[in-house]
């Protein structure tokens, strides 16, 4: 009963959650509770670009709808990464509110597998900033997206291609996220890695500990044998 209990409660708050506009939610276990809800900045992101909410007041937003974990994407504060000042803000407005920083989803930081080894090194080095930002905030890690100048293809040649420049840059991130005890988790985010299969082998090939995958399950590839029909959300 009590479990059942819980569950509705849940529920009735994830309900309430869409009903808000706000439907990326993510989820996590926890012995008093049946679900523990997350918020990802992106279901804001409409009000955020408009102006219309202030990025700092984000983990306040959440905390209103009885949310206590949140999700930053890294575009609403592109500019901030080194900004201790700005982060220590961030952290004190989450722990004034109880809200517990979970992760930076990181864009537009370079390709991992992009098409030369010297743009391949320079986005490895963006997303160093973003290690910092996270250990500094308590986050325990930051989303990338396995983008790469490799043309999709379903062609065993091309994607075994895309997963070796794609793992080698992951690896490298992971190595130095790993001394601030910092997970790179990767979002089907498109192309090859909307491919289950594909992303599982980038990170086998990967071969990390501190690299792993952030499923968006309405984002993974629909194939129609035969047909190789592909929907993307």
């Amino acid at each position: 009963m009590t479990n059942r209990r819980n569950f509705i409660k849940s529920a009735g708050l994830a309900t309430a959650a869409v009903g808000l506009g706000l439907p990326q939610l993510s989820f996590s276990m926890k012995k008093e509770e049946l679900f523990k809800i997350s918020l990802a900045e992106w279901s804001l992101n409409k009000p955020l670009f408009a102006g219309k909410m202030n990025h700092l007041d984000f983990a306040i937003e959440a905390k209103k709808h009885g949310i206590d974990a949140v999700e930053y994407v890294n575009q609403f504060f592109k500019d901030k990464a080194t900004d201790k000042s700005y982060l220590q803000e961030m952290k004190t407005r989450a722990e004034g509110e109880g809200v517990t920083s979970v992760l930076i989803m990181i864009d537009g930081e370079g390709q991992l597998g992009a098409a030369t080894s010297a743009e391949r090194a320079e986005t490895v080095e963006k997303h160093k900033k973003w290690v910092e930002a996270a250990k500094f905030l308590g986050c325990h890690a930051i989303r990338v997206n396995a983008y790469t100048s490799v043309p999709y293809s379903t062609d065993p040649k091309l994607e075994k291609q895309a997963i070796d420049v794609c793992s080698s840059t992951l690896r490298r991130i992971c190595q130095f996220a790993n001394d601030f005890d910092i997970d790179v988790i990767v979002e089907n985010h498109g192309g090859y890695s909307s491919n289950g299969k594909w992303l599982a082998r980038l990170i086998k090939e990967t071969g990390h500990r501190r690299a792993g995958t952030l499923p968006d399950f309405g984002n993974f590839q629909l194939n129609k044998v035969g047909d190789k029909i592909f929907s993307y959300d």
